[in-house]
């Protein structure tokens, strides 16, 4: 899947530390909120979720920080997926300094579809692998 925009906000003071930086823990925050746009993409919408019984679950990140956010930033967060298996799937996050095109922070995560009465994972349905797959095809053609 090419990168496509997943978040889009602005850094506020109250989630700045006391150095005068974006604390970390927004950065998770507006990575988690950049997840649910890209689950969406391929079909796993809040309406799915709640029908089908189904959840998604963090089960690895990985963050790397490289440039400070500071109050009043424009940040965006581009996302591509970058794997699909049975019952995981495996992304990428970049958040931005909109205005410059800075990368503040990258973000890799693993996250597991589950059947949330019985607490386990399950595989995809396969409306989702397809949407996804294609997703992966067509980044496959833009980089070939």
């Amino acid at each position: 899947m090419q990168a496509a925009a997943t978040y889009r906000g602005t850094v506020y003071p109250w989630q700045c530390d006391h150095v005068g930086h974006m604390n970390i823990m927004w950065y998770v925050g507006k990575f988690d909120e950049a997840n649910w746009n890209l689950f969406a993409r391929i079909g796993l919408t809040p309406g799915y979720l709640r029908n089908s019984g189904r959840g998604m679950a963090g089960v690895q990140q990985n963050i790397s920080y490289r440039s400070e956010l500071f109050a009043g930033d424009i940040v965006e967060v581009t996302s591509e997926l970058l794997e699909i298996g049975t019952t995981s799937i495996r992304f990428r996050h970049e958040m931005r300094n909109a205005e410059i095109g800075e990368v503040a922070a990258s973000c890799e995560l693993t996250a597991v579809h589950l059947d949330r009465a019985a607490h386990r994972s399950v595989a995809f349905d396969e409306p989702v692998r397809r949407a996804a797959a294609s997703l992966l095809a067509a980044a496959k053609l833009a980089g070939a």
